[in-house]
């Protein structure tokens, strides 16, 4: 039977959502400034923020756009980040529960859609691009930022296992190659792409989705064992240690409607 990632992350995600708010990883960071760099919005641009999460992305556009809609599939994870951008005095973000694979809104609507660090859950990501280029006018840019995998498929699959493991609602990461195709195939051009490296503390990592001493120690182990490839990836440093961490690569990608 298919895993039932929506209600997965649903479940999940209105558990945790306080936690993503506060979380410095998703709150700060260089690829917040590389995301708004890469793009080059327009004051006239009206911008659509898919998975929103703790609301970060559209806090960040919302000063250099007319407007943002930021949505999540989560009402209690929309209504944290209501809160929270509403609390630094933004007036023209706006706010609305979202399915990213059927969004609720007319075609040919925005300017820019924006997406960090959420494809990765969604059970369709191809259905996810042909709605962002569904919802966009002609020309209009996707800016999307998402976990990358090598091209190594052993490595690949070693390193979506060791994600699920701490975050059920996990459903895959993509490799450059197949971001590109995927764009392609929705009509969308990628201009533009770079990595990213996002050095993660690793209890602070794992805490946040809540798991049981035992799934923390099954992850230790899991990095320990890890084949080369994935091992390299993902960089672990004092393994083991209070002081531990890892990296995950993310891809920031820049696409065009045709």
């Amino acid at each position: 039977m298919p895993r039932d990632t929506k209600s997965l992350s649903q479940a999940r995600y209105s558990q945790f959502a306080a936690g993503y708010v506060s979380s410095e990883t998703h709150a700060h960071g260089s690829d917040l400034d590389r995301l708004l760099a890469i793009t080059r919005p327009q004051k006239r641009w009206r911008a659509l923020d898919i998975a929103t999460g703790g609301g970060h992305t559209a806090l960040k556009f919302a000063p250099h756009v007319a407007h943002v809609i930021a949505s999540d599939l989560t009402p209690r994870m929309l209504e944290s980040a209501r809160r929270f951008i509403t609390s630094q005095g933004v007036d023209n973000v706006s706010f609305r529960q979202a399915d990213a694979e059927n969004l609720p809104f007319d075609r040919a609507q925005f300017d820019l859609v924006t997406c960090r660090i959420a494809p990765h859950h969604f059970p369709d990501a191809q259905r996810f691009l042909c709605e962002c280029a569904r919802v966009l006018k002609p020309g209009g840019a996707l800016m999307l930022q998402d976990h990358l995998l090598p091209y190594d498929d052993g490595a690949a699959r070693y390193i979506d296992a060791f994600e699920r493991l701490r975050d059920p609602s996990h459903n895959r990461a993509f490799n450059q190659a197949e971001w590109t195709q995927l764009c392609a195939r929705a009509g969308l051009e990628v201009e533009y792409s770079e990595r990213y490296r996002k050095t993660h503390d690793f209890l602070s990592w794992a805490r946040r989705q809540g798991p049981d001493a035992d799934t923390i120690a099954r992850l230790i182990d899991l990095m320990r064992s890890a084949p080369p490839i994935a091992r390299d990836w993902m960089n672990p440093q004092r393994w083991g240690s209070q002081e531990a961490t890892f990296e995950n690569r993310h891809s920031l990608i820049r696409a065009r409607l045709r």
